[in-house]
């Protein structure tokens, strides 16, 4: 009989070292400090003076205004457009189910842009409006400084989750329950109201749960509607005081355990008196077919939803072709050029950019790949304990906001080793007359984008037999020797793949590019695009090409990822 090897023990230990230091320990470390007072000790002062002080409080009402307002409007899009998918078939279903994913990957940072030039008072939409008749003067669809346009342009982006979740959810009922309530005579209505929905309920609580969360922590957009009465924002004008003051702490520390408590609170309201499946259907309900004018209306309804989610990144593309000063009180720019295009790749700023993010991302990427194969062979092969800590902490990045995570990592630099006089002094930092942030940030985009490597990895491995690594056991190879000539070899279309999707985000990562990187040059190209869109000129349109360029890598990385991945690819963005 073959020897018990301590291999994966070992490697076990390992890899929750790694997320010790890197996850739990930024993220401590921030709650901590919220609460530590001048001599060291425990105090609420700082707490309490978020609560007190009326701008922080004001941000913490608006940014819970945003993720109550962003949630209801994803779940008003994504709950009629999953049952639709579920329960019918209409033509141009299969491209639908597509192409419904396609916001998820837009990001809404790039997008604010083009929404300015859709919904200014001088924008394409009020010229439209106008030139139609409907109205004399513009309307300012913005609103309030940009408070519904956030929500708009986030609820947008963040729909498909619930979608994927609801999908997956109406997909695991038993069709014999939905026909028993018809056979007693409930209408259609009531089957959906008694049966449908509490049965779907948890799925739909986990989507929502993130799309709350990732809204209520939302850096990027606010920031480029210039929205500061919001709790991130606010954190992110604190960083260069964190070595003066606790407040950012606090306001951190606030911010985390306002999304937790919101989360618990929503698990006893929607969760609590969900019904339970205990076990998935072994007969799936048939959707039916829908044709002529019900089967249009089927497929003009996701079209509709999908041609508004990209609308704000065409209008991007759009600024990105028009000549300075052209595009105003307009429905389309009265002068096109590529002049930006050639700018966004030669403009100092943007150029350093790029290598940046370049250089981050792939080392990033390199280390996800590496500690992701381990991770999914810890999960699936194995059977020793810890194996499921090590796979929950694997997906708490995509829960935990990237704020908290970009400003914890900011908070580890002013400590021991790192701090001044310390062992590992400018190792990494961040605040200060030379900061050095690049390890700090390829950590960063590391840890962030982990769950799609480990998913893909997960995938792949569930998907083959153990048996020719067995057998090499058994002839005397190590296990190294058993991951590295046969594990990789046939998982690795779906490293591949997870790699991709690590790559393009991690390129477009806003969080902690945003707060991370504080001199020029150190900018990724996340903080390039803001930093040029701040600046008169020509800096908002060559900030939108700079948007467009990075939106083709993204969309040529997920058509990679989706060959290689096949059907499994939603998987990966479902929680």
């Amino acid at each position: 009989m073959r020897r018990r090897s301590i291999t994966p023990y070992l490697l076990l230990a390992g890899l929750l070292a790694i997320f010790a230091a890197f996850l739990i320990y930024p993220i401590w470390l921030t709650i901590y400090s919220g609460f530590e007072s001048a001599e060291g000790g425990f105090t609420l002062y700082h707490v309490l003076d978020v609560f007190k002080d009326d701008a922080t409080r004001r941000g913490l009402l608006n940014a819970f205004g945003i993720a109550i307002g962003t949630t209801a409007l994803s779940l008003v899009i994504a709950l009629p457009l999953a049952v639709l998918a579920a329960r019918f078939d209409f033509p141009g279903k299969g491209a639908m189910s597509a192409l419904i994913l396609v916001p998820l990957i837009l990001p809404p940072f790039v997008g604010a842009i083009g929404l300015h030039h859709l919904l200014g008072r001088s924008g394409a939409i009020n010229a439209l409006l106008i030139d139609l008749g409907f109205i004399d003067q513009g309307v300012d669809f913005v609103g309030q400084g940009g408070f519904f346009a956030i929500i708009f342009i986030e609820a947008l982006h963040l729909y498909p989750i619930l979608y994927l979740n609801a999908t997956a959810a109406l997909a695991n009922l038993d069709p014999a329950l939905e026909e028993a309530a018809e056979n007693l005579g409930a209408s259609p209505w009531r089957r959906f109201k008694d049966i449908v929905l509490p049965l779907i309920r948890p799925g739909l609580f986990a989507g929502a749960t993130i799309v709350f969360i990732w809204s209520f922590t939302e850096l990027g957009t606010p920031l480029m509607f210039n929205y500061q009465d919001v709790t991130p924002v606010q954190i992110f004008n604190g960083i260069k005081e964190m070595e003066a003051s606790k407040q950012p702490y606090a306001l951190t520390a606030v911010l985390l355990g306002c999304a937790i408590l919101f989360y618990v609170l929503g698990k006893l309201v929607f969760g609590g008196k969900a019904y339970v499946m205990y076990s998935k259907a072994s007969i799936q309900s048939k959707p039916k077919r829908l044709g002529g004018m019900l089967g249009l209306g089927a497929l003009l309804s996701f079209i509709f939803v999908i041609g508004l989610a990209v609308l704000p990144h065409i209008s991007v593309v759009f600024t990105s072709l028009s000549v300075e000063g052209s595009w105003y009180e307009s429905v389309f720019p009265k002068g096109w050029t590529l002049r930006h295009y050639d700018q966004a790749l030669s403009h100092p700023l943007s150029v350093d950019s790029i290598q940046n993010s370049l250089l981050y991302s792939f080392f990033a990427v390199i280390l996800d790949i590496i500690i992701g194969l381990f991770i999914a062979y810890i999960v699936v092969r194995t059977k020793i304990r810890g194996r499921g800590l090590l796979d929950s902490l694997s997906m708490l990045p995509l829960a935990v906001p990237g704020l908290v995570m970009a400003f914890g990592y900011v908070a580890m630099t002013l400590r021991w080793p790192f701090a001044k006089g310390d062992p590992l002094e400018g190792v990494i930092s961040v605040i200060g007359s030379d900061p050095n942030p690049a390890l700090l940030l390829v950590i960063a985009y590391g840890v962030r984008r982990l769950p799609y490597v480990v998913r893909a990895a997960v995938a792949g491995l569930e998907q083959t037999s153990g048996e020719l690594e067995e057998a090499a056991l058994n002839l005397g190879a190590s296990r190294v020797r058993a991951v590295r000539t046969i594990i990789v070899p046939l998982i690795m279309a779906n490293l591949i793949a997870g790699g991709l999707l690590a790559f393009s985000f991690a390129m477009l990562e806003v969080s902690d590019s945003l707060i991370l990187a504080q001199r020029e040059s150190d900018y990724p190209i996340t903080k390039a695009i803001y930093t040029l869109f701040e600046r008169l000129g020509d800096g908002q349109y060559i900030a939108s090409a700079m948007g467009v360029w990075a939106m083709v890598l993204l969309a040529i990385t997920l058509i990679g990822a989706s060959i290689l991945m096949g059907k499994k690819m939603g998987a990966i963005f479902r929680v």
